[in-house]
């Protein structure tokens, strides 16, 4: 269900052979404490995978929320995102930030060239996802989307001129192993381990984010 690629330590993502989205999402819960909630998911439709919203131009197919009050049918218990992938177990595994992390969103391209930069200042990452539609996600301490605009002015850069989006309240991410149409699944760049628990703050990891955007511009 997932695929493997190297991340910042070139350490290898484990493949989650037979793993459902049902207990992933549980795992989720249950050992990061993260909040979870099930969102679209994929059907076939005359032999295409079509996203369960209908909408056949879907931009995200298969991943994204169901309802406009996702927010509050997010859940950290394990027992309650158990019972909610029950209903339907075929659902996307969707994060909502700005609660136990910010996310901060950077071209696929500029995330690699981050992680190199990041192993050499030997910083220390939080989980890192890349999405099939090439985009990589830091995950760091809330607060981010605050603070990440002035940082990126003290380091000499326009805000609007880099492509660097920090994700806080009322927006989410989808977690591997979630597919977005045919075009694959969410992966872990840096998967969560016990080491990086405890997540960086967006100061210690703005520098070479803001550096890898300005060179991919």
């Amino acid at each position: 269900m997932e695929e493997t690629i190297a991340g910042a330590d070139a350490t290898q993502i484990p493949k989650q052979r037979g793993e459902s989205l049902l207990e992933t999402a549980v795992r989720y819960a249950e050992e990061r404490h993260w909040d979870v909630f099930p969102g679209a998911w994929l059907e076939a439709v005359d032999g295409m995978q079509r996203c369960s919203c209908g909408e056949a131009a879907c931009e995200v197919p298969g991943a994204h929320p169901t309802r406009p009050d996702w927010a509050t049918q997010a859940t950290g218990s394990a027992t309650v995102a158990r019972r909610m992938w029950q209903k339907q177990p075929t659902a996307s595994i969707l994060l909502p930030t700005g609660r136990t992390f910010d996310a901060i969103s950077v071209p696929e391209t500029a995330g690699f060239l981050a992680l190199a930069r990041m192993e050499r200042m030997e910083l220390t990452l939080g989980p890192v996802t890349l999405t099939p539609d090439r985009r990589m996600h830091f995950f760091v301490l809330p607060g981010a989307s605050a603070k990440v605009p002035d940082l990126v002015r003290k380091l000499g850069w326009s805000p609007a001129a880099l492509d660097l989006v920090t994700l806080g309240e009322g927006t989410y991410v989808a977690a591997p192993p979630t597919r977005y149409g045919s075009r694959g699944a969410v992966q872990w760049a840096c998967r969560p381990t016990a080491a990086n628990r405890w997540l960086p703050d967006a100061e210690e990891l703005i520098s070479p984010l803001a550096y890898a955007c300005g060179r991919d511009r």
